[in-house]
């Protein structure tokens, strides 16, 4: 469960910015939140994050994503590699020689962890984890002037020796880990399985392949069929075939000059249909997977995602959630992540979007909202959340939005001086 993301000097976030899922103090839509233990406080659901064009949305989701390859892929890195996932904001002179700045607090197995990192395309300066067993942190490890660490005097002689494993490009957390340090092992977990981001549903075809291949069981084919009737759209059952071929086009030099041609796999996906005819009989037909909509696709690739996303309690960041479906599959998508009888385990689901229909407090509590502008004249993006404004519960948060009240709209002009000079 995510509670709280902050970033400084990542892209067009130049200033920290911090994104928090911990809900307010609203009663409304309380459906929509998690309560966190056995304390008081509770966490968002979803959230929708609105703005212009080019106003630093997609970016935020950018910094999420590097942050998280970034624990990822540490263990993979080569010690002369870069960390291209590292970039600054380019607008100022002196932020473009500082690193990028992340933290997350997160919870994993009821441990509330707070884990940060600071690094630029050379090398991580500054790293720390600690958990929450009080109401106060207790430090597993901090890490600064690159190779520097604190540790707890009772877990010195543990960690000391890995930091020797470590290098300047590779993250602690991961190193820790990948060396059987028990106390890092959870954080890291979170990062490797209950948090994801996607560019949009289609991006999820890999991820989706897989999950199709291997159900044995049925289980996803009875999920995916009950969404997709749950959508209004009517497929009543589809093949996934998938075979390895031969691929004699696709030829690679080895080292020694010979050719050599790979294997690939192919993939044949039709979905079936059972039509009535004109003498009220009912016909089977079958189409190929491409020949139904973009938003059928969408929906029918993205299904892997919710059932994985609901049955581990996951964390599904997406770019642009409104590509390809109609706005009221959109609404659809959300309110599974609300339905507790469906979300079971507290999956969270954080998007972008232009779509002002979801704009309703009907959907959303008011610190579900959330909004991102840039300074045209600095070429900044801020993030601030609907709470930030006196927002009355009945308020018609949709037309307050397109009338700029809120701002994070797009400052159109006429087109007058197209042609001139």
């Amino acid at each position: 469960m995510l509670i709280e993301f902050s970033v400084k000097n990542f892209m067009s976030i130049k200033e920290e910015k911090i994104f928090s899922m911990l809900a307010g103090t609203g009663d409304e839509n309380i459906e929509n939140t998690i309560q966190i233990g056995d304390t008081s406080e509770r966490c968002l659901k979803s959230t929708a994050i609105y703005g212009a064009n080019a106003s630093g949305k997609t970016n935020f989701i950018k910094a999420l994503t590097a942050a998280i390859l970034m624990v990822r892929k540490s263990n993979l890195r080569n010690i002369n590699e870069p960390l291209i996932e590292m970039q600054p904001f380019k607008f100022d002179k002196n932020t473009i020689n500082k690193p990028c700045e992340f933290k997350f607090i997160f919870i994993k197995n009821n441990i509330k962890y707070e884990y940060g990192f600071s690094a630029d395309t050379n090398r991580i300066y500054t790293e720390y984890l600690y958990q929450y067993l009080t109401a106060k942190p207790s430090l597993i490890f901090d890490r600064t002037n690159v190779n520097e660490y604190k540790f707890t005097q009772q877990e010195q002689g543990k960690l000391k020796e890995l930091t020797t494993k470590n290098t300047e490009k590779k993250l602690f957390l991961s190193t820790a880990t990948e060396w059987n340090y028990e106390k890092t092992r959870d954080a890291y977990m979170w990062f490797a399985e209950n948090i994801d981001t996607y560019d949009n549903y289609m991006e999820a075809n890999g991820f989706a392949f897989n999950q199709f291949e291997n159900d044995t069981e049925g289980s996803l084919k009875k999920f995916t069929i009950n969404l997709l009737k749950e959508a209004d759209i009517l497929i009543d059952d589809y093949n996934f075939e998938i075979e390895n071929v031969n691929v004699n086009n696709l030829l690679t030099f080895s080292n020694s000059g010979k050719i050599s041609s790979q294997n690939a796999k192919s993939v044949k996906i039709s979905t079936l249909h059972e039509i009535e005819n004109e003498n009220g009989e009912i016909e089977k037909y079958e189409l190929d997977l491409l020949e139904e909509s973009l938003g059928t696709q969408s929906l029918f690739f993205f299904s892997p995602i919710l059932k994985d996303s609901f049955e581990k309690g996951k964390v599904i960041i997406i770019d642009e959630i409104n590509k390809c479906l109609h706005p009221l599959l959109v609404q659809f998508v959300i309110k599974l992540f609300h339905d507790s009888n469906i979300n079971k385990n507290n999956a969270q689901l954080i998007f972008n979007t232009h779509d002002t229909n979801l704009l309703s407090l009907d959907i959303f509590r008011r610190d579900q909202i959330w909004f991102a502008e840039k300074d045209t004249k600095k070429g900044a993006t801020d993030l601030y959340p609907l709470d930030d404004f006196s927002v009355r519960k009945s308020e018609n948060i949709q037309k307050g939005y397109l009338n700029g009240r809120y701002g994070a709209i797009p400052f159109v002009a006429t087109g007058d001086t197209l042609w001139e000079d």
